[in-house]
């Protein structure tokens, strides 16, 4: 008795990790996104390790993740792994007021964001 198990949300030779309250605002996790869709893992890793862009630490982090849970999880093999998907949502907003000149006050919008990167497993006849 209990719960059903719930089907996978990504196909048989696919691996996801999603990536929560990534501090920063979904525009500029995106930039960083772009730059890995439809590339291998490999070299994915290396655009990540190598980027100027401070998003890219987190999504190098995330990326990690959905290797880690192919090659664990799924039996699926590292070497012939593509970004499939790496999609980037809007997450929570935190609200703070800073103190300005004549007893006025500004609000601070502090962003997050989230970050969904599916690896896919992919054949040489596909390639």
């Amino acid at each position: 008795m209990g719960k059903a198990k719930s089907p996978r949300r990504v196909g048989d030779n696919e691996a996801l990790a999603v990536g929560t309250s990534i501090r920063g605002s979904a525009q500029k996790l995106n930039l960083v996104a772009t730059l890995i869709r439809g590339r291998k893992v490999e070299e994915a890793m290396n655009i990540l390790a190598f980027s100027k862009r401070a998003m890219a630490v987190d999504v190098r982090k995330v990326l990690a993740s959905a290797i880690a849970n192919a090659e664990n999880n799924h039996n699926l093999d590292v070497d012939s792994l593509v970004v499939a998907e790496a999609s980037v949502g809007k997450g929570l907003v935190m609200k703070r007021f800073h103190a300005r000149g004549r007893g006025k006050s500004t609000r601070i919008l502090k962003p997050f964001s989230r970050v969904r990167i599916v690896v896919r497993e992919q054949n040489e006849v596909e390639a």
